[in-house]
């Protein structure tokens, strides 16, 4: 992704997700940042999906990841949300917000 190939990082990540490898926090980071890069969003909210079910939307540098993707996207609305059901916010929750 941080070579100008966004859409190959998805479908590397598409891959892994095929081949069983289960995500961490810093797979869900790294994917958010490049669905915001290519403005992915369907990709982006599908990602949120399986963010929410593994338990990793209650980690603070997922959320700041999931506001910045959103607002990157255009999807104001969708990174209020996200920003507003944050346990708790720092700095970088705020500064993805007002991005």
């Amino acid at each position: 992704m941080k070579c100008g190939q966004g859409r190959k990082a998805l479908e590397l990540f598409q891959q892994m997700q095929q081949e069983g490898v289960r995500q961490d926090s810093v797979t869900f980071v790294a994917v958010l940042n490049t669905f915001g890069s290519v403005v992915a969003i369907e990709e982006g909210r599908s990602a949120h999906e399986q963010i929410i079910q593994s338990g990793w939307d209650s980690n603070a540098f997922v959320g700041n990841c999931l506001v910045d993707m959103y607002t990157k996207c255009g999807s104001m609305e969708q990174a209020w949300r996200v920003f507003n059901k944050m346990p708790s916010r720092d700095v970088v929750s705020w500064n993805a917000i007002l991005g």
